[in-house]
């Protein structure tokens, strides 16, 4: 997929959800995986000629695993003339080696936000954007439904009261596999992630559920994300305000 496609996608869903205001200044949370960096060449190519003026930096929160490279994600920063902050925390060694958590990614995926928000805070950003594409969207949907019982997922825009920050989600009308796609023509930096749980959570049981139920009914994931958009959930009106 070439770099003017996701961008289109990524400006539908701007202007869909009035995700971006003028004078903005918006963070971009780097996790290293092909997601986060799509998204950072997406915005960055938007910023050049989106009719409303905003600033993106870019914010990584380093776990503190130690064998976590970012060299290629620096020099791409440098490349694309942007700020890039490097947030150093334990949070690997509270979860792992203090509490030895048995299903740490809820803590984790906690204890990162809260960083990562005060960092974006203390960088004088009015918004973040999270890499969240559509089978995002549609697999937090599909665990909500399996463990919790309710149809539920997360909103396009939301504002978070306590820190008087806007969560944004350019990349929701994006396919997974049109971003690996992307990655590989452009040879996007990826970077592995170093946690020892990645590949064995429920997300990850979720996405395969989701993948063979779209090999068994072609399209089911797009009437999924269709239902989701229809189904009144907070936020999800096209007409939402910031």
């Amino acid at each position: 997929m070439r770099l003017q496609q996701v961008m289109s996608y990524v400006r539908r869903a701007v202007d869909d959800y009035q995700m971006i205001a003028n004078g903005d200044r918006i963070a971009v949370g780097i996790s290293g995986g092909k997601d986060s960096l799509t998204l950072l060449y997406a915005l960055h190519g938007l910023k050049r000629f989106y009719p409303m003026h905003f600033e993106i930096c870019a914010v990584t929160v380093d776990l503190g695993f130690h064998n976590l490279r970012l060299d290629k994600i620096k020099k791409l920063c440098q490349d694309l003339k942007l700020e890039y902050k490097i947030v150093e925390t334990d949070i690997a060694q509270v979860i792992f080696e203090q509490r030895r958590e048995e299903n740490p990614c809820s803590l984790c995926a906690k204890m990162r936000k809260g960083a990562l928000n005060q960092a974006i805070k203390d960088a004088g950003c009015n918004k973040v954007a999270y890499a969240h594409h559509k089978d995002d969207v549609v697999e937090t949907m599909l665990m909500s439904l399996i463990f919790e019982g309710r149809f539920h997922t997360f909103s396009p825009v939301t504002y978070l009261d306590r820190m008087q920050l806007t969560v944004i989600r350019p990349l929701m009308y994006m396919n997974e596999a049109d971003v690996i796609g992307f990655v590989h023509k452009y040879d996007v930096p990826v970077v592995k992630s170093p946690c020892p749980a990645d590949g064995h959570t429920k997300r990850e049981y979720v996405k395969t559920l989701l993948r063979q139920l779209n090999l068994e009914n072609p399209g089911v994931k797009e009437r999924m994300f269709t239902a989701i958009r229809n189904g009144g959930m907070k936020g999800w009106n096209t007409e939402w305000q910031l």
